[in-house]
């Protein structure tokens, strides 16, 4: 049968609430075909979050509603293998309640490392696709210092970046350290070799699912974008991960590592949410733009350059050649298409715009 998560807020829950939920879902759980298997509680946050098997959304939803009454905020299909990679850690059950290994609630924070590695390039005419790709040198390397740390990765190199899982804090800034680290040293040792890469890591947080977004879905996307706007050789951390931290490892936080400030995470989110909602409107603007976050343009220009260290024109510039690019190794559609999907009517001025950022042209990506 399909996996399920289901998400609840109940303010002021406790553990022995859900214990007794639990006992009484697997009392009626046969009427519906239904098999509830654990829960993981956040007491302070007030979620509940159940995984269960069912024959579809509605027997689950069927099982709560006779068995206590509690009707979740958000009930999801879970991949097996997606499930496996975020939430099968060794951890131990008690009475249906997943604990860590040192008895506490696992509260079901789960954290996301994107690294994106990209050879460097010359904007010259003979240069290929191929040197857009990172190295299989670094790219087999990261990888194994991910398992080292008992990361996960979530999926394949799709798009050239890295996603990993970890559940613990700890494990995740170790495992980007030592990543910096030996990339580092690789870099300035073989300068002329598969090793010339530049390297961005951001790193994101968040509980299996809200009322807006799917399983881990937004410690993923914060992933993604901290990695894309992150400074060369740069780790962008979300604020979430400080809090859940222990604070000995952040008390001599490295230059090449910055935690956001909440309020910054917030306007980053609010930033991106915005931007790429119009991406492809080739009348966007920088004063649409402020409009849309609700700040003035020159409140705009200051806490881009504050927290992404570029110009507003230049973040939205990123944005539109990222997604071009991820296009383009699709290979779904031309590049006149392309070009109208990132706001360009010119697929000539696009192409420039391209090989610019990447020093090769979209044709030779395509080829």
């Amino acid at each position: 049968m399909p996996l399920y998560m289901d998400f609840h807020i109940i303010p002021d829950v406790t553990i022995e609430d859900v214990k007794m939920a639990h006992i009484a879902d697997k009392a009626v759980q046969d009427r519906f075909g239904v098999k509830y298997h654990q829960f993981w509680v956040n007491e302070d946050a007030g979620t509940v979050f159940c995984l269960m098997e069912g024959p579809n959304k509605e027997a689950c939803a069927a099982t709560h509603r006779e068995a206590h009454g509690n009707i979740a905020c958000k009930i999801e299909e879970v991949a097996v293998g997606f499930y496996q990679s975020f939430m099968e850690h060794n951890s131990k059950l008690d009475g249906g309640v997943v604990l860590n290994k040192d008895g506490t609630a696992d509260r079901g924070y789960r954290l996301v490392l994107g690294i994106n590695i990209y050879g460097n390039t010359k904007i010259t005419s003979n240069r290929d696709y191929k040197k857009l790709r990172h190295p299989d040198k670094p790219k087999k390397f990261v990888a194994e210092i991910i398992t080292k740390y008992q990361g996960k990765q979530i999926r394949p190199f799709v798009d050239d970046s890295i996603m990993a899982a970890f559940k613990s804090p700890e494990n995740v800034l170790n495992c980007a350290h030592q990543i910096h680290r030996e990339l580092s040293k690789r870099r300035h040792e073989h300068e002329n070799s598969e090793w010339n890469i530049t390297y961005k890591m951001g790193i994101g947080c968040s509980q299996p699912l809200n009322e807006n977004q799917g399983f881990f879905e937004q410690a993923i996307k914060l992933a993604e974008r901290l990695s894309l706007i992150a400074g060369k050789q740069e780790i962008l951390v979300s604020n979430t991960v400080k809090r859940l931290c222990n604070n000995n490892i952040l008390n001599n936080c490295p230059v090449f590592l910055r935690i956001l400030e909440a309020s910054e995470e917030k306007f980053l989110n609010n930033l991106f949410n915005a931007a790429e909602e119009k991406l492809s409107n080739d009348c966007f603007s920088i004063s649409s733009l402020g409009r849309d976050i609700g700040i003035s343009r020159p409140q705009l220009y200051r806490k881009v350059q504050s927290i992404i260290k570029d110009t507003p024109n230049g973040f939205i510039r990123n944005l539109k050649m990222h997604k071009a690019l991820l296009l383009l190794k699709e290979q779904e559609l031309n590049i006149s298409q392309i070009a109208l999907e990132v706001g360009y009517n010119n697929p000539s001025y696009f192409a420039k715009c391209f090989k610019e950022t990447y020093g090769v042209s979209p044709s030779q990506v395509l080829n």
